[in-house]
């Protein structure tokens, strides 16, 4: 087919205009690292591999008019793929998967989180389409003669070749790249944004086939696994601490560990927090990992009911709502306790209705719960002011004991305030996203010590265990330069940004007398355990991944979803190896001269984290509860 450019067919071009607008945005728009020479010539060729896969399909359109409407539509089609995945990387320095793509009905909440993520430049990455749409208008109407057999079997061996060549580069790069599919990055990296949601297909394909052919069979390997592993024969110095008493959580939207005793303008960020880490009756745990992956607070809710892990690809609020559990809700109901969640948002937003049945919740308080208008109102919802101020008369109704749930809202990306509701000035950086966090995680302290207030005003206090904790980061990868520069840092490190994943947790019982700062390392992982132990209840039959945090004899180690972990020892993050207390690196699994120091050091949790990760996910694609009777 000619063009005005010569005798290049249509969908080389395109191939070359969508390939390198899609190189841009790999290599200047997604923070992808690249550590040698072939990383680099990978990334290059692989958008232009795609690219031509997917244009060179014209060929086989036997009329013109197909062919020219096909590339319009693929081009068009490609950059929106491009597009959104872009502004779902300035949120969550990550790609899409296919299950997000099923989260549809979080969209109508996500209104203006999406708005602030799309720039007026974005309209660039759309130039590409404009110029093959006049192009192929333009040859649409001039008669051309269809491509010969020789055109259309050079277009599929080329395709074939480019192909192959891509994956084996690939693999020569990075060994086992398939296997390792909780990396996304490594598969965007070395294969591309296209090829990688084909793959995403597949494995979607796989694990939903999984439950179909899971029997009982499975469960003997992860009840020795935990056996073997986590579960400890002694009791803990505060089992039964809070035996018949209330249990309120609070799961405080965003709130990282450090703001914890920082200052900003010369300001406490979080001073009623701060007093908690000093006061006698709150245990705060300083080194807590949040261990959510794409289902953030509904990840995190997972976490903390079940003690087992997220999924590594959507949440699992929405891919297996309708699995049997034996979580937090359920064990405690066998003890009297009603449970409830406080939470003014849509009842349908991650699923919660769904998934609190299979839970066992007794009951959530959603929007409709709530009064919510202009003035009492900002961002995502209801202020947390309101909120808690709202809750307390329904909290005063539960029969007692109860056990609840308050989802805070007001520190929610993109961290939206009124002025009125600013106790600190925002900060002064070249992130618009950090200098507004800080003040809403002011606003969300101020509504905490409001509401430990109330309970006191309404006699709960004194019968009840208070426990609050951070539910994810707020603050993505995208804004570690304003980061090092609030810290006083030259730079954050791999390592310095996995210990901001710290979120903080104050386990806080009155009348207690004996609390203190816990140093141990901790994650979300072990809240369900922790909980069940202080109000005496016995977990010799249940299936948990996490310790009591008030045992001394504990795993070591807090697993990231990605598989990245921190031992009391070591951390290990984009595939290095670094002492926990220095931060130095040990080695790199590319590093084969110091290979053996490698795997003396972190290789062995490593395996064990994989090892965990496995068998989390295998009891929840194949819904293997299911199989278990806990009244045996």
């Amino acid at each position: 087919m000619n063009t005005k450019w010569g005798r290049i067919p249509l969908y080389v071009i395109a191939t070359l205009l969508f390939g390198l607008k899609t190189y841009i945005v790999y290599r200047f728009m997604f923070s992808i690292e690249l550590d040698n020479v072939l990383q680099e010539f990978i990334l290059l060729i692989n958008p232009f591999v795609s690219a031509f896969i997917i244009f060179a399909i014209s060929v086989w359109f036997k009329k013109q008019s197909r062919q020219m409407k096909f590339l319009r539509y693929m081009a068009f089609i490609g950059s929106f793929v491009v597009f959104a995945n872009l502004v779902f990387y300035r949120s969550y320095t990550d790609f899409i998967t296919l299950p997000q793509l099923f989260q549809g009905s979080n969209a109508a909440d996500l209104g203006t989180s999406v708005i602030s993520l799309i720039k007026p430049y974005d309209i660039v990455w759309f130039f590409d389409v404009i110029i093959i749409w006049y192009l192929a208008s333009k040859q649409q109407t001039t008669a051309i003669e269809p491509f010969k057999r020789s055109g259309k079997v050079f277009a599929v061996t080329m395709s074939m070749v480019l192909l192959a060549g891509n994956f084996f580069l690939a693999e020569l790069e990075r060994p086992q790249l398939f296997t390792r599919a909780f990396d996304r990055e490594y598969l965007v990296k070395n294969i591309g944004l296209f090829n990688y949601h084909i793959y995403d297909v597949i494995l979607h394909s796989k694990v939903k086939s999984q439950r179909v052919f899971a029997d009982e069979n499975e469960i003997k390997e992860i009840k020795d696994y935990i056996e073997k592993e986590i579960r400890s024969n002694e009791k803990s110095d505060l089992f039964g601490v809070a035996e018949g008493k209330n249990v309120i959580t609070i799961w405080a939207e965003s709130v990282q560990s450090f703001v914890i005793n920082n200052k900003v303008n010369g300001q406490e960020i979080t001073p009623f927090m701060n007093s908690l880490t000093e006061d006698e009756d709150t245990y705060y745990f300083e080194n807590f990992y949040h261990q959510t992956e794409q289902g953030k607070t509904s990840d995190s809710e997972f976490l903390g009911d079940n003690s087992l892990y997220p999924l590594s690809r959507g949440a699992v609020f929405f891919t297996h709502g309708q699995n049997e559990y034996h979580g937090f809700p359920e064990m405690i109901k066998e003890h009297g306790y009603y449970s409830t969640v406080f939470h003014a948002n849509n009842k349908s937003f991650w699923n919660r209705d769904q998934m609190y049945e299979s839970l066992n919740y007794d009951h959530f308080y959603d929007i409709d719960s709530y009064e919510v208008n202009e003035e009492n109102s900002v961002g995502w919802g209801l202020k947390d002011k309101s909120f808690f101020e709202q809750s307390i008369k329904y909290l005063q109704t539960l029969e007692e004991p109860f056990y609840s749930r308050f989802i805070t809202l007001t520190n929610h990306f993109p961290f939206d305030l009124d002025d009125e509701d600013r106790s600190i000035e925002p900060y002064d950086s070249n992130s618009n996203t950090l200098n507004n966090y800080l003040p809403t995680v002011r606003y969300t302290d101020e509504s905490i010590e409001a509401f430990f207030d109330q309970l006191k005003v309404s006699d709960l206090y004194e019968d009840s265990i208070i426990i609050i904790m951070g539910d994810h980061n707020g603050i993505s990868a995208n804004h570690n330069k304003a980061m090092s520069q609030l810290l006083e840092k030259e730079e954050i490190t791999p390592y310095d940004y996995l210990q901001l994943q710290r979120v903080p947790l104050f386990i806080h019982i009155p009348g207690h007398g004996e609390g203190e700062v816990k140093s141990e390392i901790a994650g979300q992982i072990d809240i369900k355990p922790t909980l069940l132990h202080m109000l005496g209840i016995e977990t010799d039959n249940d299936i948990y991944f996490g310790n009591d945090l008030f045992h001394d004899d504990r795993k070591g180690f807090i697993a990231l979803r990605n598989g990245d972990f921190v031992s009391e020892d070591y951390v290990y993050t984009g595939e290095v190896c670094y002492e926990r207390l220095t931060g130095e690196a040990i080695a790199t699994e590319n590093n084969h001269s110091n290979k053996e120091q490698q795997n003396n050091a972190c290789q062995p949790i490593k395996e064990k984290v994989e090892k965990e990760l496995s068998l989390s996910d295998n009891l929840i694609y194949g819904d293997l509860f299911r199989f278990i009777d806990f009244d045996e």
